[in-house]
């Protein structure tokens, strides 16, 4: 199959309804038609490219007339290599010297002359055995071959009068060709067969003979196991002429002619009838043969002596193989006794366990809005360089969403909606603010006020017609008015539930109809709390889609309630009471419009082009390091080989020590300078205890000096020795050396390989990638895994914390799974039930113990290291899933374990500052207490938007300078880019570092 991009080329369909006196152009190859000259030579320029890849022998680089013809020209060895035994490529190097039905071949003449033609029919002949087991006649082979140059003759020749051109059949080539080809199964010994799509393409049959099989071969081997082991029981012994054939213990006669030569008759049919006879088990061959020799009516004596019969009962059924693990995590036995996961902690107040385990009092989180704020905390903070804010941590965002008092001096929850607005709409200076995202048609109605309408009022099939107030004479005034009569009308039951408005964001949007919320987007207009004014036109505009309808109006009929005002002034302080589920519902939806707009897409693209150029240095990095490695591979060898033989093994400091002792002393050094009169001499001196001699001293004393002088003669030759090294010294010294500077070169290029993948892991930002699955399909996240660093920007405001998230996560399975392997048929339960003594739900409570997560809406979390070792150790590396899931965790153990300490070691800090601010916890009345300021106390206050200062000047929720301040903001502005370069850190090659700084932690 030639291919074009790893994609099948597809031939053009023939044109219909062509008239018989048209003209017209054909494709030879590939018989395409063509009506027009300009489309055939497009087509033929198509073909002629180098971009075509020949799929079945891996040649790439090739036009597509070359692929094809390279495609068809090895086909016809794929019959032969159809279900064959060989273990290695290597020995079906065989096929070069055998030829096959449809190749071109060249003929060789007896005269030496050669002529190129077709091979038609080939006949193979067995070789020929006499009696006694001689070969009368070796195999051979006979070839019809048919002229390419005279078509209308024909010849018979043999192998040694065939040959091919020198390029056809290369050792290269059919290496390739076979590694595209043929493939075999994960087992020692497995047949090699070709690959199904291409049999099917050739018409090659794909059934695996039952010799051949993993269960026969299997059984082939035991056999052969007890034939050495000796094991005789009784029954009919294999009689292959080429094979020893086992004997009954006492037999030492050989089997006589006429036995030997009735069984080589039976082989010799056998292998004429099927040719394939000679590869098949000992065992199938040995029924075989005796069932021809039965057949015949001879009977064969087994060494001298009648057949015997099996004694005893028939062997019982071999026991089931062994599984090969890994396997299914469900289908392991559960072992009773074996510990449970460990407790998992949860966010929210809906725990859906009978024993909650969750530590921190995170009041009013619903179990559904835990995912929604896993999802916007990794968003934000995975773009946060297109949002232009600093990273923040998860506790600080959820404290930001939770102020019920002092909102909008919360700079981080303020911000946050701020930077996300500023994306959906460009600026009025900017494309004259064009709106980056796709939005449903305006729900408001015309100029007309008497039909006002909207959407979030439901279908009443029958309105009645509403009484007209009294004169009113601002908008304020009307507005009061339709909120005390609808409220009147609701409490009388005059009006019924359905034809109640739900909220009145209409109205709001009515009321400032030419300063609609798009125009204060594009104004930048966020002060003093406008953003919520915004807010409300944006999710009244998007309940005009019937997807976000229900959701729309859900956080609508909060921000815009029915029964207040449409004023501006109502939803800003609306915003301040709304509780922690509605507000990251508002997020969400911000940070869905966010990823349709084009300074996302923009982003995402850059990170893909980093990350390959990251890939393309890491390859070169490791190839850099290989090179080094084989260099430092040389110099060792090198220093072995100039290595002196004094530096074979360095000195022990015990030896010498003893050394210097024997020197000081009587020791081997006397024996060698004294002669032997002064060693009688000093032999008799110890024991002597009578008066002694006067030259006793003397002696002595010229001993010691001769010792002092023997000592300093050796240390000037030592020190003379180690000025004026060997040369062989001195090319050892410089071995030593370069072997150190090829260790730091290594240690350099792999410091980098480690940078690089850093940098691909931050790089990484189009998908949250999870670690793994449990035996349950509970997923495992470890949110700072990829596109961000570990522990947040290093230039952040509250990088000082050390850390983003700080928790490994934990959600429980997808309806598709847990319908599939969990929740199975009445028939699946009861055999699994058979099988284990439990269902899988019953499994999950018992395995899992406390705590539990019983679909994708639902998290929880570990937070201790302790616990996250115990979850290793909980899971079972005979299951797939858990398998590759240890492996990650342990992996990433370290790192995980490192920032759980960081959380926690910061959040008791925090306590501690509370306590000693003096922070009261209990609800008590404090109406006599002094006022405090919770920004002394709530960590989300210390946050503040750097980034956005650094490259606006200002902040999101902030308006721009004012004109006469613009070239003072200018100039501060530049100050900061030029103290950014002189302090921004770089590389070795002067390149910036990436988010992580400095701060790497591998």
């Amino acid at each position: 199959m030639v291919l074009f991009k790893r994609k099948q080329v597809t031939l053009l369909s023939r044109p219909t309804n062509i008239p018989d006196d048209q003209e017209v152009w054909v494709v030879e190859q590939t018989g395409e038609v063509f009506t027009t000259y300009e489309s055939y030579l497009q087509r033929v320029d198509f073909y002629q490219q180098k971009r075509f890849h020949c799929e079945i022998t891996g040649h790439t680089g090739l036009s597509f007339f070359d692929a094809l013809q390279s495609e068809v020209s090895l086909p016809y060895l794929l019959a032969p290599l159809q279900v064959n035994g060989y273990p290695h490529l290597s020995q079906s190097e065989e096929f070069k010297n055998e030829y096959y039905p449809g190749e071109t071949i060249v003929v060789k003449f007896e005269d030496g002359g050669r002529a190129p033609a077709v091979l038609r029919e080939k006949s193979k002949f067995p070789e020929l055995l006499g009696p006694d087991g001689t070969v009368e006649r070796a195999a051979f082979s006979r070839y019809c071959v048919s002229f390419i140059n005279r078509p209308d003759e024909e010849a018979v020749v043999h192998v040694p009068h065939l040959t091919r051109e020198r390029k056809t059949f290369t050792k290269q080539r059919l290496r390739s060709f076979l590694k595209k080809t043929i493939e075999h199964e994960a087992w020692t010994g497995a047949p090699w067969c070709v690959k199904s799509r291409i049999a099917e393409d050739y018409r090659i049959n794909s059934d695996i003979p039952p010799h051949l099989t993993y269960e026969n071969q299997m059984l082939q081997r035991k056999a052969n196991l007890a034939a050495k082991k000796n094991d005789f029981d009784g029954q009919l012994v294999n009689f292959h002429p080429e094979l020893h054939p086992l004997k009954p213990k006492g037999s030492k006669g050989k089997r006589n002619a006429q036995d030997a030569a009735l069984l080589n008759e039976a082989y010799q049919r056998a292998l004429a009838v099927d040719p394939g006879f000679s590869k098949i088990p000992q065992a199938v061959q040995q029924q075989h043969i005796e069932q021809l020799i039965r057949n015949s009516g001879a009977l064969v004596h087994r060494n001298g002596f009648q057949p015997i019969a099996a004694k005893g009962h028939p062997k019982p059924p071999p026991l089931p193989l062994p599984p090969k693990y890994p396997i299914e995590d469900l289908e392991l036995t559960p072992i009773r006794d074996r510990a449970t996961r460990p407790a998992l902690k949860f966010l929210s107040v809906d725990v859906p366990t009978l024993h909650p385990a969750s530590e921190e009092p995170h009041s009013g989180i619903l179990m559904r809005s835990v995912g929604l704020l896993l999802e916007t905390w990794d968003t934000l903070n995975v773009y946060c360089e297109v949002f232009q804010l600093d990273s923040f941590t998860f506790d600080d965002y959820l404290e930001a969403l939770q102020l019920t008092d002092d909102t909008y001096r919360c700079q981080l929850l303020v911000e946050i909606h701020c930077a996300v607005l500023k994306k959906l709409v460009n600026d009025v200076n900017d494309k004259n603010g064009q709106v980056q995202i796709s939005l449903p048609e305006s729900n408001l109605p015309g100029s007309d006020d008497s039909s006002l309408a909207d959407n979030s009022a439901l279908p009443s099939p029958t309105p009645e017609p509403e009484v007209k107030p009294a004169a009113r004479t601002t908008r304020s005034s009307f507005a009061k008015s339709e909120a005390a009569d609808l409220k009147n009308d609701l409490k009388n039951g005059r009006l019924p539930m359905s034809e109640a408005k739900i909220h009145r964001a209409a109205e709001m949007e009515q009321s400032t109809r030419s300063y609609d919320w798009k125009t204060r987007l594009r104004k930048r207009d966020f002060r003093d709390g406008r953003w919520v004014f915004i807010i409300v036109g944006l999710l009244y505009q998007l309940s005009g889609d019937t997807r976000r309808r229900k959701s729309c109006d859900d956080i609508l009929r909060k921000l815009a309630p029915p029964d207040q005002e449409a004023r501006e002034e109502i939803a800003i302080s609306q915003y301040s009471l709304l509780d922690i589920n509605t507000r990251v519902r508002i997020v969400e939806v911000l940070c869905m419009l966010s990823l349709e707009t084009k300074a996302i897409r923009n982003y995402m693209e850059d990170c893909n082009n980093n990350m390959t150029d990251f890939r393309k240095e890491r390859i070169d990095m490791q190839r850099k390091r290989k090179a080094a490695m084989e260099d430092l591979r040389l110099l060792h060898e090198e220093r072995k080989a100039l290595q002196p033989e004094s530096k074979t093994a360095s000195p022990i400091p015990e030896l010498e020590e003893l050394d210097d002792s024997r020197m000081n002393g009587a020791s081997e050094d006397e024996v060698e300078v004294e002669d032997e009169d002064e060693v009688m001499d000093t032999e008799e001196e110890a024991p002597h205890q009578g008066r002694s001699l006067r030259r006793a001293n003397d002696r002595a004393a010229q001993r010691q000096k001769r010792l002092e002088e023997e000592k300093l003669r050796k240390e000037r030759a030592q020190a003379e020795k180690a000025k004026k090294p060997s040369k062989q010294e001195k090319q050892y010294e410089r071995v030593l050396k370069r072997i150190e500077e090829a260790k730091e070169q290594i240690r350099e290029y792999e410091e980098e390989i480690l940078v690089i993948e850093n940098d691909l892991r931050e790089a990484d930002c189009p998908r949250t990638r999870v670690l793994g699955k449990d035996r349950f399909w509970n997923r495992y996240y470890w949110f700072e895994r990829n596109a961000m660093p570990y522990a947040g920007l290093p230039d952040s405001s509250t990088a000082f914390a050390g850390f983003a998230n700080g928790c490994l996560w934990v959600q429980g399975p997808d309806d598709m799974e847990r319908q599939g392997f969990i929740e199975l048929c009445d028939a699946e339960n009861a055999q699994y039930y058979k099988a284990f003594m439990m269902t899988v739900p019953e499994r999950k409570l018992i395995e899992e113990g406390g705590t539990h997560c019983f679909n994708a809406r639902q998290w929880g979390y570990y937070d201790d290291p302790d616990d996250l070792d115990k979850l290793i150790g909980w899971l079972d590396t005979h299951g797939v899933r858990e398998t590759k899931l240890r492996k990650e965790l342990q992996a990433q153990r370290d790192k995980i374990s490192t920032y759980m300490v960081a959380r926690k070691r910061f959040l008791e800090s925090s306590e501690e500052k509370k306590l000693e601010n003096g922070e009261v916890t209990s609800r008590i009345s404090t109406r006599t207490k002094t006022y405090r300021d919770p920004a002394n106390s709530l960590r989300c206050f210390a946050w503040t938007n750097l980034t956005a200062e650094r490259e606006n000047g200002h902040l999101h929720s902030e308006p721009k300078p004012a004109a006469n301040n613009r070239k003072q903001g200018k100039a501060a502005k530049k100050a900061v880019e030029e103290e950014g370069r002189q302090t921004r850190a770089t590389n070795r090659q002067s390149k910036p570092l990436s988010r992580q700084g400095n701060r790497y932690i591998f």
